[in-house]
């Protein structure tokens, strides 16, 4: 392996283009949860049918997935400048046309667009923190912009979308996009460095392989979607994950392959993603059930929801220089390890949650998640990518983002799995616990004893379905929150069988002890 050279220290103007590619990224992220926390105002405006509506938001998670592992061969091409200067242009582009839609095929159209080059800003920043600065100091700092930010966006992203919903017109979802996407766009452009574009590629590039990647990636992305409704074990969800393995393992074998899925043999990236994967399935996983339990059983607006989940966001903000500290001085593996065990912690503080369960009692175990996330990110980001060398840096960031949304893709889909099969089970324990013992019925309901009819009044029961139905609903909820916590117990698992890092990379000579 040629040695490449350590990159010159970061001028102030490269340290700028890169905020405007975080802000960009920051702006893509914020997007999803703006807009799903609003999905019904969109849905009243356009008049679109309650059985297509999820779709708004399945049209940009599947663009988004199809994007992220293409970013290393659209970066060769096009150079990380400008194909960020694509990426945020098509992004705000199509902001502005989802905001102008009439109806549900242009705002489908508009959403795809969105999602795809939302996608691409993701790994680019990722890719841009390895290519354009030195490993320590330079790397530490850059990771825990990205990660920070990448991460405050989901905790602030019901509260923009809640606030927009109760003040202003949901045309405003998808403009609030359009000041910082050209302010973006005319930053990077200035100040980002400008590299040799090989658009040669384009002539050699394997088409076969890019539709098989794009149709596997889709058909996941839909088969997971489906698989909570109409059962994992279906015909049609069964044929979605048939054709995704198909695909993605034919374009694997191609010669020339759009995606270097290959670069999974070395080890450390291989772990990072697994990890990856799981941490993925757990923050989208746990993200989706709190405003699904706020919503549903607590009946809270989206303002509401997001003044409640706004504790996570502080906490990360407030706590981020600490884990950044950590990161300069402390080994990757171990750190990231205490940072999935706190994020354990917080995972099944939330598992034992009733009905009254508000925002005082989800206080603490926010503030513990939220302590503990960047610990999660920063040092994880680290022994994924930073071993690597650098012309194999943006190919392993698609990969690695790729693992997190696949995984996250999965969590909301078992959390809709759970709460869909364990409810109803919850619900007939609940009424038939009722009959017998109405004492210890009555706190899961919420309810009064003197409130808990007899066992013979059915007019009674009757009237309090509403309290079974949101107790039932709660515990379900308890028992996806306990499942997460265990999932994110394996990548503490993951990280210890994982050993010591392996470095590959002769850049990584001056990054701290690993």
């Amino acid at each position: 392996m040629t040695e490449a050279a350590s990159p010159p220290a970061a001028s102030v103007r490269l340290w700028i283009g890169f905020a405007a590619m975080s802000f960009g990224m920051f702006m893509a992220v914020l997007d999803i949860q703006i807009v799903v926390t609003s999905l019904p105002a969109i849905q009243g405006a356009l008049r679109i049918g309650a059985d297509v509506m999820s779709w708004v938001q399945t049209a940009y998670l599947i663009a988004e997935v199809i994007a992220i592992p293409l970013t290393g061969l659209l970066t060769r091409i096009f150079s990380l400048k400008y194909i960020f200067a694509l990426a945020i242009t098509g992004f705000t582009l199509a902001s502005i046309g989802c905001a102008m839609s009439n109806g549900f095929a242009s705002l489908i159209v508009m959403r795809v667009i969105q999602g795809f080059s939302g996608g691409l800003l993701i790994p680019l920043v990722f890719s841009a923190i390895f290519t354009f600065f030195r490993p320590g100091l330079e790397q530490t700092i850059a990771t825990s912009i990205a990660g920070v930010l990448a991460i405050l966006a989901p905790a602030f992203g019901p509260i923009g979308g809640g606030y927009i919903t109760h003040h202003l017109s949901w045309h405003w979802l998808f403009l609030v996009n359009v000041l910082p996407g050209i302010l973006s766009l005319a930053v990077g452009l200035l100040c980002l460095p400008t590299a040799e574009r090989q658009f040669g590629l384009l002539r050699r590039m394997d088409w076969m392989s890019l539709v098989a990647i794009a149709a596997g990636l889709a058909a996941i992305e839909m088969g997971l979607k489906n698989a909570p409704n109409d059962g994992w074990l279906s015909p049609q969800v069964l044929a979605l994950l048939a054709l995704s393995a198909l695909c993605i393992g034919w374009a694997t074998r191609r010669k020339q392959p759009v995606v270097e899925f290959a670069l999974l043999r070395n080890r450390n990236l291989a772990f990072g993603c697994a990890v990856s994967f799981l941490l993925g399935a757990s923050l989208y996983g746990s993200g989706y059930i709190m405003p699904v339990f706020l919503a549903f059983v607590r009946k809270h607006d989206p303002l509401d929801i997001g003044t409640i989940i706004l504790v996570t966001g502080i906490t990360q903000l407030i706590t981020a220089p600490i884990a950044v500290m950590l990161d300069r001085r402390f080994p990757a593996r171990p750190l990231a390890a205490i940072g999935f065990a706190g994020l354990t912690v917080g995972l099944a503080m939330s598992g034992f949650q009733n009905v009254n369960t508000d925002y005082d009692a989800m206080y603490w175990p926010q503030v513990v998640r939220g302590s503990f996330m960047a610990l999660c990110m920063l040092p994880l980001t680290r022994l994924s990518l930073g071993l690597l060398p650098v012309d194999k840096v943006s190919d392993a960031s698609g990969l690695y983002n790729l693992s997190r949304n696949l995984g996250g893709a999965i969590g909301i889909a078992l959390a809709d799995t759970v709460i869909f099969s364990r409810a109803p089970i919850h619900a007939e324990f609940l009424t038939d616990l009722i009959k017998s013992d109405a004492a210890q019925a009555a706190p899961i309901l919420g309810l009064p004893v003197s409130d808990v009819p007899a066992p013979d009044d059915a007019m009674g029961l009757i009237s309090i379905m509403d309290a079974i139905q949101d107790a039932s609903v709660t515990l379900a909820i308890n028992e996806a929150w306990l499942m997460f916590a265990a999932i994110t117990a394996v990548s503490i698992l993951l990280l210890w069988v994982m050993g010591p890092l392996r470095n590959g990379n002769p850049l990584a000579s001056k990054l701290p002890p690993t």
